[in-house]
């Protein structure tokens, strides 16, 4: 009987790569020709990563190991760089799934921050889809960009820079998401952005945020009115001694969504 030979795959010039040491410090690199990654553990040539299998350890001038990967998207996400508090990937994902988000779809988001949603959403669109994100900072608007155009995303993105308040450039969208602190000012303003029963979804840190605006939802023509909590629980696995982590991130925010009703016939 014979066993067929695994087919590798190789990096390749101007891909993105994950390498992680023995001490699971991890750094993101885009793959280029003569260029090299200077490490706390010595230096490692894109030379010696570019046609390398993924899945392969290679060593730095050191002779300190690090493993060469294709970084996912929670790599990606985590290794952002970012000046303010990002959307957690165990809720990013969730977002998703709620609010039905897949290649061609249109999607705008409020509120673009460091962009770490922001990416999620390009990859969910890409590649016949579009994200419209909205950021009022200059600042932010800028790193986001930046952030996205490094990953190779940003022909997904429109980022526009301006206040939300006199509405969204676009209509019959599927999806709206609202990062913002104060989402219930801009309730109206997403009804008319979304597609008769669209999504809405938002993020907020606390419970009184959350009844303001479900508040607001309830008078805006919104329903199917839905509010949750994600709690994920990271595990040591060695295999000797399997058992949670001494800590865990208790609360990320409060997700809620809702859906874009038409008015009942009269």
């Amino acid at each position: 009987m014979t066993v067929e030979k695994r087919v590798l795959q190789s990096a390749k010039p101007h891909d993105l790569a994950l390498l992680v040491g023995r001490d699971r410090k991890s750094f993101i690199v885009r793959l280029e020709p003569g260029s090299q990654l200077h490490t706390h553990r010595g230096v490692i040539a894109h030379d010696e990563v570019i046609g390398a299998p993924w899945g392969t350890q290679l060593s730095t001038h050191l002779g300190y190991p690090f493993l060469c990967l294709r970084p996912s998207t929670d790599d990606l996400v985590r290794n952002l760089k970012r000046t303010t508090q990002i959307i957690y990937p165990k809720d990013a994902g969730y977002i998703l799934m709620k609010m039905g988000i897949a290649p061609g779809c249109r999607v705008v988001e409020a509120g673009t921050g460091s962009g770490g949603l922001t990416l999620i959403l390009a990859q969910a669109v890409s590649p016949t889809g579009r994200v419209f994100s909205y950021e009022v900072r200059p600042d932010m608007h800028e790193l986001a960009r930046r952030n996205l155009e490094q990953l190779g995303l940003a022909e997904f993105v429109e980022f526009k820079l301006r206040d939300i308040a006199a509405g969204f450039d676009e209509d019959d969208v599927t999806a709206l998401f609202l990062d913002l602190p104060n989402p219930w000012d801009y309730v109206n303003q997403a009804h008319q952005a979304l597609a008769s029963g669209g999504f809405l979804g938002c993020i907020l840190p606390t419970t009184n945020q959350v009844s303001r605006l479900i508040e607001a939802l309830e008078q805006s023509g919104f329903g199917m009115i839905e509010v949750e909590e994600l709690l994920l629980r990271q595990y040591k696995a060695v295999s000797a001694r399997l058992r949670p982590m001494d800590r865990m991130v208790a609360h990320t925010g409060y997700l809620l969504f809702a859906r874009a009703i038409l008015p009942m016939k009269e």
